[in-house]
């Protein structure tokens, strides 16, 4: 089988990718690239597994589907690639960030430091159609992601982050007598001010791995960023 993701997820992963419904996925996603713009870019969609190695996730933040605005989506979610403006989404994130660990402001959405240290930057689908929310769903990506969700939750003494509800509906994937799950609404401008600010994501976060042993996420990002 041609090599997806060149690290441990593609052994984990190696199944799906030999089902039927991956193989209609392939087809479907050859023809909307071929036929109209996409997001991300091809050789982007796998870029959170390609950053953070199934041994190496301690955290998932887990978003919907990727940015459809152009230059936005690199893979990863919530992410933008540096000289990129921050959404608005990411924006309240930030602001959240701010009164729950006193993260100091930055200019860029490039969220590669978190995901070194194991935050893996995952969404329900991987592809969207520009400017179509949701365009790309129940085409098959949603059984692929949930095998993730599942692998890692077998694996254990993982935080899951569930923001907004197609987030919060993989809460059934996981087991809870040995991960953790922080659950809010999106931190979209519609959703933000309705549970978002004030939830304390990150500490939290932090406070279910020190419990674990394991060393808590510097969710302070550089001033200065250039992409890999």
């Amino acid at each position: 089988m041609k090599t997806i993701i060149h690290n441990e997820w593609q052994t984990i992963l190696a199944p799906e990718f030999a089902k039927p419904y991956y193989g209609q996925l392939h087809t479907f996603l050859k023809q909307e690239y071929q036929t109209t713009t996409v997001y991300p870019e091809m050789h982007h969609i796998f870029q959170a597994f390609e950053w953070t190695p199934f041994e190496q996730v301690k955290v998932v933040i887990l978003g919907q589907d990727p940015y459809h605005g152009p230059n936005q989506a690199h893979g990863c979610s919530f992410s933008v690639l540096p000289g990129v403006k921050v959404p608005p989404s990411l924006q309240n994130i930030y602001k959240e960030l701010q009164t729950d660990v006193g993260f100091q402001p930055v200019q860029h959405g490039y969220l590669k430091s978190w995901a070194d240290q194991g935050v893996f930057l995952l969404n329900t689908v991987l592809t969207v159609r520009a400017g179509q929310s949701n365009s790309h769903r129940k085409q098959g990506w949603e059984q692929l992601t949930d095998a993730a969700i599942a692998a890692l939750s077998n694996r254990g003494h993982v935080v899951f982050i569930l923001w907004g509800n197609a987030a919060k509906d993989k809460r059934r994937l996981i087991d809870e007598t040995q991960n953790a799950v922080i659950t809010a609404v999106h931190p979209s401008p519609l959703s933000a001010y309705h549970g978002f600010f004030g939830s304390k994501p990150f500490s939290q976060t932090n406070t279910a791995l020190e419990q674990w042993g394991m060393a808590p996420i510097n969710w302070q990002l550089p001033q200065t960023v250039t992409a890999e």
